[in-house]
């Protein structure tokens, strides 16, 4: 009479021990799939971040930088267009579903800087800069963006099947400027057709300021647009000894520079936003006593809107013109073209608020930093397509990080820590931004 009870318990037991055996754990979403692969190819990324370090480039001079990126791009099994916009690659990556064309951005450059940090990843490269020989450093972190978006590729490549749309991974040359006389960086890049049929671009810059973890952003105005001027001034020789038997171009120049000091602190309206005029070479004259014929000064414009942009460059024109008709002096002032302002779509910012969040903690995130008169030509690319740029944190944790030494110096350093922030960001924006787009 037990039997049939006996049976029953058996299969209870055996219906338990399989429900046991095959439970499974849900698979991870592609979220979190993005974060475990960028927390394990970390260590690779900072290996790329050290060679990329101790073999810097200047403008439109990156070679080996370009042959380094694409070799890699190509050993994931990614489109690979080289020798864009002089020496850029761009690599082509489609996701496995429908969806829109998005950019992400990394420029390749070094500047013409001798490295003081005590790092065995040193720089020691000599390079040639405007005829002369020169060290060249990674002084502004570029070396950690092409790192950054090395990990992207590789992150995002391993997850293609899942991904909507198409990504273009743009690597960027000569992000400081073009050598006298050439086209380059992101203006010859639009010029190319890089953003033929992209809906929107991503970039970063790594921050010496700001702690590592943390990420600050802005919507509109986000840096400045920058413009070069230089004014030549042309006088009359003379012996100085008799300086009424000439024309001082000297003295001109010196009250060109006081008097262009007035444009910002009293031609601006600077609760609008902030402006900047600035002096960096001042070249005349050959020796103590002879007053020369001509003086020469060249400086930067900095701006954060288009029409303060426009009315100091007219305050700065009937300044110059005015001052040396005052001394009988000719003076001819050149501005060039430079970088508009790098600018946030409001939309596609508001879009990706989330995302930061999401991936730092809000904690860690500034939605609202202050605008700085540094400038990028990113711009240019946000010039015909939305873009959204942001800075994330590479100051060490636990030091004083507005000590740490600034962007173009050659104590300039930031923390291999702080390129996680960057993959995991600019991998995360691939995934949320065709959700978030309509």
């Amino acid at each position: 009479m037990k039997r049939p009870y006996q049976l029953s318990m058996f299969a209870f037991m055996l219906l338990a021990l399989s429900a046991f055996t095959f439970k499974t754990d849900p698979a991870p979403s592609l979220k979190e799939r993005i974060i475990e692969l960028s927390k394990k190819i970390e260590p690779k990324v900072i290996e790329w971040r050290h060679h990329i370090h101790q073999n810097p480039e200047l403008s439109n001079r990156e070679f080996k930088t370009a042959a380094y990126i694409a070799a890699h791009l190509k050993s994931l099994g990614i489109e690979v267009q080289e020798g864009v916009a002089k020496t850029g690659v761009v690599g082509i990556l489609k996701g496995g579903k429908p969806g829109p064309v998005m950019g992400l951005r990394a420029d390749m450059d070094g500047l013409p800087v001798k490295e003081r940090v005590d790092l065995p990843w040193a720089s020691k490269v000599i390079g040639e800069f405007q005829g002369a020989e020169v060290p060249v450093m990674h002084a502004c972190g570029h070396d950690t963006h092409v790192a950054i978006l090395m990990g992207v590729a590789e992150v995002l490549s391993q997850v293609k099947a899942e991904l909507k749309g198409t990504i273009k991974f743009i690597f960027q040359p000569a992000e400081e400027g073009a050598p006298a006389g050439e086209e380059g960086g992101a203006d010859l890049m639009v010029k190319e057709g890089v953003l033929e049929g992209m809906d929107a671009i991503f970039g970063l810059h790594i921050n010496a300021q700001t702690e590592v973890g943390q990420v600050k952003y802005r919507p509109e105005g986000i840096m400045a647009a920058v413009n070069s001027f230089e004014i030549k001034i042309k006088g009359k020789q003379t012996h100085g000894s008799t300086p009424w038997t000439g024309i001082d171009p000297i003295v001109t120049a010196a009250q060109i520079i006081n008097n262009v000091q007035t444009i910002v602190s009293r031609s601006m309206p600077l609760t609008t936003q902030a402006a900047v005029v600035s002096f960096g070479k001042i070249e005349a004259g050959v020796r103590s006593n002879i007053i020369p014929e001509e003086a020469t000064l060249v400086g930067t414009i900095r701006t954060l809107d288009a029409d303060m942009r426009e009315r100091l460059f007219e305050r700065l024109r009937t300044i110059v013109k005015s001052t040396a008709e005052s001394n009988e002096a000719e003076a001819t002032l050149y501005i060039d073209k430079g970088y508009p302002i790098t600018y946030n779509d409001p939309q596609l910012t508001a879009k990706m608020a989330g995302t930061f969040v999401d991936v730092m903690g809000a904690e860690n995130v500034t939605p609202n930093m202050n605008a700085i008169t540094g400038a990028e030509d990113f711009s240019f690319f946000q010039e015909k397509i939305p873009g959204l740029y942001f800075f994330i944190g590479g100051a060490p944790k636990g030091v004083d990080a507005e000590k740490q030494a600034p962007h173009h110096t050659p104590d300039f350093y930031v923390d291999d820590a702080g390129m996680l922030t960057g993959i995991n960001l600019l991998s995360r924006m691939v995934v949320d931004y065709p959700e978030n787009r309509n």
